[in-house]
């Protein structure tokens, strides 16, 4: 962090991806509100519980809105701000212990909704903050402190479950390019929906993947990382599913439907159907 600004001071362990994706969250909101010209709190920022909750202050400057929600429960809390207060710029920043374990039930229900949202996932495949417990994306057979002969669980594909739930918007970023990750997160606050951007944030103290996703050549290890085609269509929902079973990692924009109506619209035009009626109407509806 900076001595310049000790009051949004925490710590994450050396070399944590989340350093990375609170940089180019940084970068993204600072762009955005550069170019609207409005103010920095015209963003709010909603976090679970994990490592992941300390994306809700930036580096300097003036900083969005940050809530602390609980567990799993990011969504729901979205939820009620956007509905609230449409103007605003909602972000969620969760874990993929927060998100997929306990949280995953909310996924469909917003997903239906076409809530106008954006998700920022930290994936590294493990419980950082509570010593390193496996996590719906850690892989099977994997030696955790929860699972000490080895995960029993196939580990959950997010993206291929994000295309099933029918999410408008569906990315991924790796941790370590904050600028390309800040423009796939601003394409993401673009989209009128809701939109996950799933980043591979590796942890270093418990399951440090950095050397599997980039590759080393030296030891011949091939990168799980490889970028999406600039020629690919993110409006054909067959070649996203390709994308997302073609091995490794992709990164990139894989899927936007820009043909749905928001969760916005749809309550314009409801409320646009709504008879007012006045408090002495209401006093009579009740009579008998």
């Amino acid at each position: 962090m900076t001595k310049k600004n000790s009051e949004y001071d925490f710590k994450w362990c050396p070399g944590c991806g989340d350093f990375g994706v609170i940089k180019a969250l940084e970068f993204a909101m600072k762009d955005r509100i550069t170019v609207k010209e409005i103010p920095m709190e015209t963003n709010v920022v909603i976090a679970g519980i994990g490592c992941s909750g300390n994306l809700v202050h930036l580096l300097e400057g003036a900083q969005p809105y940050g809530f602390h929600g609980i567990h799993g429960r990011t969504l729901p809390i979205a939820l009620g701000v956007k509905t609230a207060r449409t103007d605003l710029n909602v972000v969620i920043v969760a874990g993929d212990g927060d998100f997929l374990s306990i949280g995953m039930e909310h996924i469909a229900p917003q997903a239906a909704r076409n809530l106008d949202v954006t998700a920022v996932i930290m994936d590294n495949a493990v419980y950082g903050l509570t010593k390193g417990q496996s996590s719906p994306t850690t892989t099977l057979g994997d030696t955790t402190s929860s699972t000490p002969y080895g995960k029993v669980e196939e580990a959950l594909n997010p993206l291929d479950l994000y295309m099933s739930f029918g999410v408008s918007f569906i990315a991924s970023g790796f941790s370590s390019k904050p600028r390309d990750l800040a423009k796939i997160i601003t394409a993401g606050m673009e989209h009128p929906g809701f939109a996950i951007v799933h980043v591979q944030s590796p942890c270093t103290t418990y399951n440090d993947t950095f050397e599997i996703l980039k590759g080393n050549p030296k030891k011949g290890i091939q990168p799980l990382l490889w970028d999406i085609p600039k020629d690919h269509d993110t409006s054909d929902r067959e070649a996203a599913y390709r994308l997302v079973h073609s091995g490794g990692w992709p990164v990139g924009i894989l899927y936007q439907d820009l043909t749905r109506p928001s969760l916005d619209q749809h309550l314009d035009q409801t409320h646009q159907q709504i008879k007012v009626r006045s408090p002495q109407q209401l006093l009579d509806s009740y009579a008998i």
